[in-house]
C-alpha cells in the first residue's frame, strides 16, 4: 500500500551497521522525531555487498553502489520506507523509482590526517605508510609528496585509526566528518582542506531516500533538506556523472556558495557618486582529476548563478575534458 493513502504507525531508516552509519541513521532518526512529535522511528541494519567484503579493494568489487544497493532494495521492496547513507557512496546515476528526499546540512568537507609520531603531511619521513583506501586520496597525497608508500586499506573507522595508533601505519587519511561524529576528531594530527586537499564528491554530505511514489514519507522528510548543500552536491555530482565517473576514478571537487563582485557594466554617464553594483550571490566549484600516482593533475573551477548547479557541473566537466579528461579515464577504465 503506497504511504499516500496511509499514516505510518513506524518509520523504518535503513542503514548499514557500522557505528558511522548508525550515528548518521540515528541523526536523521532524531531530527525526524523533532519535527514530528509522536513519530515512531525505528532503524534496520542491512549488510551491504561492501559491509560483507571487508577485504577486496573496491575496484575489484565494481566500487559503484557496494554500500547502497542493497539498502535501495530495502526501500524498493517496502522492507524500509528511508535509505541512509554517506552521499559520496551514492551513485550518481539514481534509481528511477527512488527519490532523494533530503540532503541535510553538510558537515566539514575536509580530509583528516592522523599521524601520531609525525603529525603532519609534510613531516611524515620519505618512504612512510600512508593507509588509505581511496583512490583520490591516494593520487592527491602522491601529488604532494611523491616519497610516501600509499597503503590500501578498508574497514570502518575505528578499524582503519587501529593501524596507525597501534604502528602498523604511519598515518591514515579519513574524512574529517566521520571522526568528527563519531567524537574522534581528537585524534586527527593535521586537517587536509580545500582548496590544497579537495574532497570527495559529496563528501560530509548524508543522503536521504525513499520510493518516488511515497508521498507521505517525501513529505517527511522535507524538512530535513538543506538548499545550500544540496546545491553544491548536485553541482559536484553532475560534474562526476558527466565524466562518466565513480568512486573508481581519482576526481575530486569542491563546491560552495561564494559572493562575487557584480558583472553588470556601469555606463561611463553614471555619477561618481552614484550607488555601487551590489554583489551577485553565486556558485563555486572547483575540481581535480588525477592519474592514480599524482603525476598528473587536470584542474578547472568556474563560477555560476545559485540556481544552475547542474549547468556549472557541467561546464566544470567541459573544461577538465578541454585538458584532456577523456585520455586520462581511457587509461583508468578497464579494457
Amino acid at each position: 500500500m503506497s504511504s499516500s493513502r496511509r499514516l505510518w504507525p513506524t518509520l523504518r531508516i535503513g542503514t548499514r551497521s557500522s557505528p558511522l552509519a548508525r550515528w548518521q541513521a540515528e541523526w536523521v532518526a532524531d531530527q525526524l522525531r523533532h519535527h514530528h512529535p509522536g513519530l515512531e522511528v525505528v532503524l534496520v541494519e542491512i549488510k551491504t555487498e561492501g559491509d560483507r567484503d571487508r577485504n577486496t579493494p573496491l575496484a575489484q568489487l565494481g566500487g559503484t553502489g557496494v554500500f547502497t544497493k542493497e539498502i535501495q532494495r530495502a526501500v524498493l521492496s517496502r522492507d524500509v520506507e528511508v535509505a541512509v547513507h554517506s552521499l559520496k557512496d551514492l551513485p550518481t546515476a539514481g534509481h528511477a523509482e527512488l527519490a532523494l528526499a533530503a540532503i541535510p546540512p553538510r558537515e566539514d568537507v575536509s580530509d583528516a590526517l592522523v599521524a601520531p609520531a609525525h603529525r603532519t603531511l609534510d613531516a611524515l619521513p620519505p618512504g612512510a605508510r600512508v593507509g588509505t583506501g581511496s583512490i583520490r586520496r591516494r593520487a592527491q597525497l602522491l601529488h604532494l609528496r611523491h616519497d610516501l608508500e600509499i597503503v590500501p586499506i578498508r574497514g570502518n573507522v575505528e578499524t582503519r585509526l587501529r593501524q596507525t595508533l597501534e604502528g602498523v601505519l604511519d598515518a591514515v587519511v579519513l574524512a574529517w566528518a566521520g571522526l568528527r561524529r563519531l567524537g574522534l576528531q581528537h585524534l586527527a594530527t593535521q586537517r587536509l582542506a580545500p582548496p590544497t586537499f579537495l574532497p570527495a564528491v559529496g563528501q560530509g554530505a548524508l543522503a536521504v531516500e525513499c520510493h518516488r511514489d511515497d508521498f507521505a514519507t517525501l513529505q517527511l522528510l522535507a524538512c530535513l533538506d538543506d538548499p545550500v548543500s544540496r546545491r553544491a552536491v548536485v553541482a559536484e555530482r553532475q560534474a562526476l556523472a558527466e565524466l562518466e565517473g565513480g568512486c573508481l576514478i581519482p576526481l575530486a571537487a569542491w563546491a560552495r556558495d561564494v559572493t562575487r563582485p557584480a558583472t553588470s557594466e556601469i555606463s561611463t554617464s553614471t555619477p561618481s557618486d552614484g550607488p555601487a553594483a551590489q554583489p551577485e550571490e553565486g556558485l563555486a566549484l572547483d575540481a581535480a582529476l588525477y592519474d592514480p600516482d599524482g603525476q598528473v593533475r587536470l584542474f578547472a573551477s568556474l563560477q555560476a548563478p545559485r540556481e544552475a548547479p547542474e549547468r556549472l557541473g557541467r561546464r566544470v566537466a567541459a573544461a577538465l575534458r578541454d585538458q584532456g579528461a577523456e585520455q586520462l579515464l581511457a587509461r583508468l577504465r578497464p579494457p
